[in-house]
């Protein structure tokens, strides 16, 4: 995906430029993911949860392939009614596969003397960060050809795309992380009001003016994520001190004389950052480090390694109500499971942090925690911007 097709409303060149390039990828990273649920045990692949979403990905590359074979012989997408049918083709597949994730959960929580606890993060791990390039691609260009076209209405799009310049498709080129965590908080401290009777307060500092560029959806995700775990352990420990969101921006890094980088952030261990060989921007793209500080005691050693697993969450069913148990270990699977619900729970550290460091990572970011046990929890969100990417 790139961003340099230019800004809406796009020429029919650009326009016909992008779908081809979104056909080019799809059909490849769809294969990828029919193969690594083949990969599975097949008494897993063969749960009816599992199976839904296998064959809801033969179904996607089915409807795509027409216009990859077409394209492989010499006969791309070359007009704009070609490029209309095909933008309804991908939003068919955008809508199709909308809940995957939770419904992949509930099929691993009913196979679960099947398959390990880390075979089923290590399988998320990689289908969630295949999954968000994959949705973004196709989202990319829905946006673009919706906001393109001179019948434009916003209600008509099956996907965002915002009329105001700074907007590129789904990618905001001028996002302000301020004004996303003021938006994260009220409605994460609603839900907590609605729970606990109680709202926890927050504060930002740092430069709160700061912009960059990135998708708007994926950095909302995340600080809710992020800020639902800092007011839960701020209100279950009746902490009086309110969250701190301290928001730096990072300057360009630095290079050598030969071209290579003078600072290289580090692949290190889960709970760090790390890329995981996703390196799709330009390292001097502009990004920010977000710290989100609370003082709600910490993460209770026993409860620390297991933070990133996508089978554990600190919250149990068996809790007066969601998130007022502390630190009980229960089923990360069953809270993605029910995600789709749209309950509105401030449970549970755990799902939550893997989910959104996929994210982080996907644009070469990611998410390190730091706890004082006893006394307080930092969480760091690196992103770097949206560039040109391959």
């Amino acid at each position: 995906m790139q961003i340099e097709h230019g800004r809406p409303p796009l020429s029919e060149k650009s326009l016909l430029s992008s779908a081809n390039f979104t056909l080019s990828l799809l059909p490849i990273r769809l294969a990828r993911r029919i193969q690594a649920l083949r990969n599975l045990p097949y008494i897993v692949v063969s749960n009816p949860n599992v199976s839904r979403i296998y064959n809801n990905y033969l179904h996607s590359l089915s409807i795509l392939l027409p216009y990859w074979q077409a394209a492989s012989q010499g006969h791309p997408i070359s007009t704009l009614q070609d490029e209309i049918e095909f933008t309804n083709v991908l939003a068919e597949l955008v809508a199709t596969h909308t809940d995957t994730i939770p419904i992949l959960a509930k099929g691993f929580l009913e196979c679960r003397r099947y398959i390990s606890p880390a075979e089923v993060t290590r399988f998320l791990d990689e289908h969630l960060r295949a999954r968000i390039g994959t949705r973004l691609v196709g989202e990319q260009h829905i946006a673009l050809h919706f906001s393109s076209q001179p019948h434009f209405a916003p209600e008509d799009s099956p996907t965002p795309c915002p009329e105001h310049p700074s907007y590129i498709g789904v990618i905001d080129t001028a996002l302000k992380p301020s004004l996303t965590i003021d938006s994260c908080a009220g409605f994460v401290a609603d839900i907590c009001e609605l729970r606990y009777g109680s709202r926890p307060q927050i504060y930002v500092d740092g430069e709160p003016d700061t912009t960059f560029a990135f998708v708007p959806m994926h950095l909302e995700y995340i600080v809710t994520e992020l800020l639902k775990n800092a007011f839960r352990a701020t209100v279950e420990s009746r902490a009086r001190e309110p969250v701190v969101v301290t928001i730096a921006p990072e300057p360009p890094l630095k290079e050598q004389p030969g071209g290579a980088p003078l600072i290289k952030q580090p692949d290190t261990d889960r709970g760090q950052f790390r890329s995981d060989a996703i390196k799709p921007l330009d390292d001097n793209a502009p990004g920010v480090t977000i710290r989100i500080r609370d003082r709600g005691g910490g993460i209770s050693p026993d409860v620390l390694p297991n933070i990133w697993s996508y089978s554990f969450t600190t919250f149990s069913d068996d809790d007066g109500f969601p998130g007022s148990g502390g630190n009980t270990g229960g089923d990360g699977l069953s809270a993605i499971a029910t995600a789709s619900t749209g309950g509105s729970s401030i449970a549970g550290l755990g799902y939550g942090l893997p989910l959104s460091r996929a994210y982080a990572e996907y644009f070469g970011g990611g998410i390190a925690v730091q706890s004082l046990y006893g006394w307080g929890t930092d969480v760091y969100l690196r992103l770097k911007g949206v560039g040109n990417l391959n």
